[in-house]
Formats: C-alpha cells, sequence, structure tokens
C-alpha cells in the first residue's frame, strides 16, 4: 500500500513517498480503517526528524503518535472484534498510529461513527481538535452564555474550533492573530464577534474597549500568551492553558492570579485516556449533537487539501504557519468512493 515511511530521521521535505509498504497488522481489540482523510500535526514534522519525545523504532509510518487524526471506512475483508458496534463500510473517524497511509489499524475506543452531514476532510481533524477545544472551555473553564471569550490563535485548528464551540455555547468570541488575514478567516468561517490584532502594542486596551472595560471572562490560549492576556481578563476570569505554540513555556506572575482573583486551569486531552476515560464519551457526545443541531458550523478545512504524494507540501505549509483552520491530506477521494 502507499505510506508516507520515514526510514531515517530527516527533515519531511527528504521523504519520500512509499507504494510498498506492507498493510499493517492488528493487534487485540484493533480495527482497520481505509483512511480516506488524515488531518496534519506539528508534531509529525518533529517526530520525523526525531525530535518529538516520542520516537517509534525505524522505518514507521509518519502520523505515528497518539493523536493522529484520520476519517474513512471500516475495511472489508478484516476481523472485527468481538463487542464491535462497527461494520464494514462504516464511515468513521478517530485516531491510530499511521495515519498517512492508505489503511490504519486503530483500537476500537479510537474510532466512532462519522456523521453523515460531515465530510471525510471535516472528519480528519475532530477526535482531537474538537474535543480539546470542547473540555477546555465547558469542562474547565465552565463557560456560561453571555460571556466574553478571547481566542489566541484563532485561525489555527484549535483556535478556530474553540470560536465556533463559544459561539454555539452562547459566548461573545473576540478572535486574536497576528494578521488580518487570519483575523478575517475567524470571523468568516468562526463567526468571531470581533476580532484583535496581537502584534500590535497595546492590543489589550481594544480587548477592554470591546467588553467596555471588564475585559475578557475566558481567555482560550494555544500560543503561550497567558501573560500577555492577564492584562485584559475580567474579574474571576479563567485562562486556559491550552498549549506552548510560539515555542515558549511561561512563568506567569502569581501576583495577577491573586490581584485579578482569576483561575488559570489547563487542559491535556490526551491524559484523559488514561486519567479520566469514562468522561471522554459525553464530551464526544456533546460536541457532536452541537454539530449536528447546527448550533455549531462544520469543522473548517485548509483551502487546500493535500494529496499523499504532496504530504511535504502540506507540512511546508504548516510549518511556516501558512494554513488556518484543520489543513488535511487527503488520501482517497470521497466521491470516487461513493460511486
Amino acid at each position: 500500500m502507499k505510506a508516507f515511511v520515514v526510514h531515517e530521521n530527516v527533515h519531511p521535505s527528504k521523504i519520500a513517498l512509499t507504494t510498498d509498504w506492507p498493510v499493517p497488522k492488528l493487534g487485540d481489540k484493533q480495527i482497520m480503517v481505509d483512511v480516506y482523510s488524515a488531518g496534519l500535526n506539528f508534531f509529525d514534522i518533529l517526530q520525523a526528524q526525531g525530535k518529538h519525545q516520542s520516537k517509534p523504532p525505524l522505518p514507521f509510518t509518519l502520523g505515528s503518535r497518539s493523536g493522529s487524526e484520520f476519517a474513512g471506512k471500516v475495511s472489508h475483508g478484516f476481523p472485527l472484534p468481538a463487542g464491535c458496534p462497527l461494520k464494514p463500510g462504516d464511515r468513521v473517524f478517530g485516531s491510530g498510529l499511521g495515519s498517512y497511509a492508505e489503511k490504519v489499524a486503530a483500537d476500537m475506543d479510537s474510532v466512532m461513527p462519522l456523521p453523515d452531514s460531515l465530510t471525510f476532510d471535516q472528519g480528519a481533524g475532530l477526535f482531537v481538535t474538537w474535543p480539546t477545544s470542547y473540555e477546555a472551555l465547558v469542562g474547565r473553564a465552565q463557560l456560561q452564555a453571555g460571556e466574553w471569550v478571547l481566542v489566541t490563535a484563532a485561525a489555527g485548528g484549535v483556535g478556530l474550533a474553540a470560536v465556533q464551540l463559544a459561539k454555539g455555547l452562547g459566548g461573545k468570541v473576540i478572535a486574536a492573530a497576528g494578521s488580518q488575514d487570519k483575523l478575517d478567516i475567524a470571523k468568516k468561517y468562526g463567526g468571531a464577534d470581533f476580532t484583535v490584532d496581537y502584534t500590535k502594542p497595546g492590543w489589550q486596551q481594544e480587548v477592554l474597549k470591546i467588553t467596555n472595560g471588564k475585559g475578557a471572562d475566558v481567555i482560550y490560549d494555544p500560543v503561550g500568551m497567558i501573560t500577555d492576556s492577564l492584562k485584559c481578563i475580567a474579574w474571576k476570569g479563567r485562562a486556559i492553558v491550552v498549549g506552548f505554540a510560539a515555542g515558549t513555556v511561561e512563568k506567569v506572575p502569581m501576583n495577577l492570579v491573586l490581584l485579578k482573583n482569576i483561575s488559570l486551569v489547563g487542559i491535556h486531552w490526551g491524559a484523559y485516556h488514561v486519567k479520566e476515560r469514562e468522561h471522554m464519551p459525553s464530551v464526544y457526545k456533546a460536541f457532536l449533537d452541537l454539530l449536528e443541531s447546527q448550533r455549531v458550523s462544520p469543522p473548517v478545512v485548509y483551502k487546500e487539501v493535500f494529496k499523499l504524494d504532496k504530504l511535504v507540501d502540506g507540512l511546508h505549509a504548516l510549518e511556516n504557519r501558512q494554513t488556518w483552520g484543520k489543513a488535511v491530506v487527503r488520501i482517497k477521494d470521497e466521491e470516487r468512493a461513493r460511486l
């Protein structure tokens, strides 16, 4: 089968598509999935070079990390585990190791039905990105309708999902990003109420102006801008630490936490699989219900969907911050498969 295989630790730009890679073997309680679309992630760039903490033995199919997302169909001709609610041909989304390939073996509890209203491209970023944003806003920050929400990197994968979800949950959303193009994306596709360019000095004053001096009740930050954002957080506000895309782990002045009577909370969705697995189904059901009811607009896919043999181009665009929404590689065309 075709797969993007790492034979030695180098930058993805130096890796060519493999056309004769063996189909993966099924492990206990795993199902085989024909991959139609897979989500591109920055950690793939690091993993290919051996710079990520997850280091699979060489050679390996890229996307070999917990959190690699895909959408496709349950394969025909492979056994299904006892108790599996799925059947061959079912449309699914999930997470599995080695998703940049025509087939992936995935744990049964890491695959679930893809709503008919969503395409495979949309489903390719659904398994990790959306529950991260939903649990951050609802489970960790306890967002209430009518509250102000500031989202940094609002045109990125988790950021745009957070904008969409916050709007669907009744929040008033201020999208923050580093260019007018990305602010326009957050407004057009995410439905943000207001936008702020955080590269401009004193941007926090703009947030205070928008909120009539109150500040943001909830801050959703995947960048590493918590300290800067605390200059415009509301009394009893909640700041969510989502990640450090800027590359620096912050040291937050704790006197600000005290003086503003605020909460700092983290979201590590991947850890729920170990620490709180029983909670995960309710999160998936909650945001899928929002999508099905159309209270939240469908996942946003970057304008250019990359073919598997052009995977390097997609990772290059991601590495250079040229993408918005969820960047996706398409392994198989959905329309052709349905003929």
